[in-house]
């Protein structure tokens, strides 16, 4: 290879590797953000929960976080390829049935996943809250979502009142609700 070359192709490499770098770094502040409000959540804070806007998975349209403030928002990171997400699908599904008349609104995100196969999820399990789909998963970062699947509870102002690691268990879902009623 001629000098040119050699040195076109270093320079090709080197921008390579520093826009990989930059990437990086940016999906590592926006995790730090999220986990942010995972930890200050913990701690009995209420952090304001990032906005999205993301396609329906059960119907036509779009869907914006911000578009259901002044309702208590129980929001679930899920995939159809997660089991623990299939252990606690019926379980969110009831509570959906028990709380909608109470102005809360569960909301799943399929992330990660085919709408396809996110689809049928909700089809085999009977969902019927709105669900959104997330393929790329790039909202994940911004919740500081590490793996599935999440439930953060967010509270009529859109703060984010408390928040479960994992599959959500009855006493999980009920504790995560009763904070996010109060005022």
């Amino acid at each position: 290879m001629r000098p040119r070359g050699k040195l076109l192709l270093t320079v090709v490499v080197v921008c390579l590797v520093a826009a990989l770098a930059g990437l990086l770094a940016w999906r590592l502040d926006a995790r730090g953000e999220g986990k942010a409000i995972a930890a200050a959540a913990a701690a009995g804070e209420r952090p304001v929960a990032p906005d999205f806007e993301l396609d329906r998975l059960d119907t036509e349209g779009r869907l914006t976080l911000s578009s259901l403030r002044g309702q208590v928002v129980v929001l679930n990171f899920w995939a159809s390829w997660c089991p623990p997400c299939r252990e606690e699908a019926l379980l969110l599904q009831e509570g959906w049935e028990r709380y909608r008349d109470r102005g809360v609104v569960f909301v799943g995100v399929d992330a990660n996943d085919l709408s396809s196969d996110g689809r049928a999820f909700l089809e085999e399990y009977g969902i019927t809250y709105p669900n959104v789909h997330d393929g790329e998963g790039s909202t994940l970062g911004r919740f500081g979502i590490p793996a599935l699947p999440e439930t953060m509870f967010i509270d009529r102002e859109g703060r984010v009142a408390a928040y479960v690691a994992g599959a959500v268990d009855a006493a999980a879902l009920e504790q995560g609700l009763e904070q996010a009623l109060e005022p």
